[in-house]
């Protein structure tokens, strides 16, 4: 008996020094592949105003959350099936039917930002640089339609500005990650 339970400690602890000790995905470049062939992680938004997020990947799971805003961006974490593990800009996470979710990209602007005070704005530039005209200032937590990114800048459009905002202050691109 000793010897099950000093073996299983064993192989355990060498399964979490192994997961441990494996590298980062890369996000810019060559992540992950789930089961459907897309990387992992990767952003995407939701298609319908309502949509469930459940504990489970099956609708025998109880719902958790119930997001009512179409266009909300999600981060898919895990595949199975024709389920999708999804994570917010807050860090929510839960289950949700892949029918439901677009690969329109959206993003937050600065949702670290919310509540840290009234004069904190994101700047939307007319062109990718930091000297470019300011174009708009959005309040932290502004969801955008992303048109494109080059790994610095992403050309975003929300209430019928567009412009460009540092893709450092927008949650729904990943560091350095380009795409048009």
């Amino acid at each position: 008996m000793r010897r099950a339970i000093l073996s299983s400690f064993i192989a355990l602890s060498f399964g979490l020094v192994a997961s441990l000790s494996a590298p980062a995905p890369s996000y810019a470049q060559g992540a992950a592949k789930g089961p459907s062939g897309l990387p992992l992680p990767r952003f995407v938004s939701l298609k319908s105003r309502k949509v469930n997020i459940r504990i489970g990947p099956s609708t025998d799971y109880a719902v958790s959350w119930m997001y009512m805003k179409s266009g909300t961006p999600m981060e898919i974490i895990q595949e199975y099936e024709n389920w999708r593990r999804v994570r917010d800009a807050e860090g929510t996470e839960g289950w949700v039917n892949q029918a439901l979710l677009s690969g329109d990209r959206t993003a937050v602007a600065a949702p670290w930002m919310r509540g840290k005070g009234k004069d904190i704005y994101v700047n939307m530039r007319r062109d990718p640089q930091a000297t470019a005209a300011i174009l708009a200032k959005l309040e932290p937590g502004v969801v955008l339609q992303i048109k494109e990114c080059n790994g610095d800048w992403c050309r975003a459009e929300t209430n019928g500005a567009e412009g460009w905002i540092a893709q450092a202050e927008i949650w729904g691109a990943y560091p350095g990650e380009a795409f048009k």
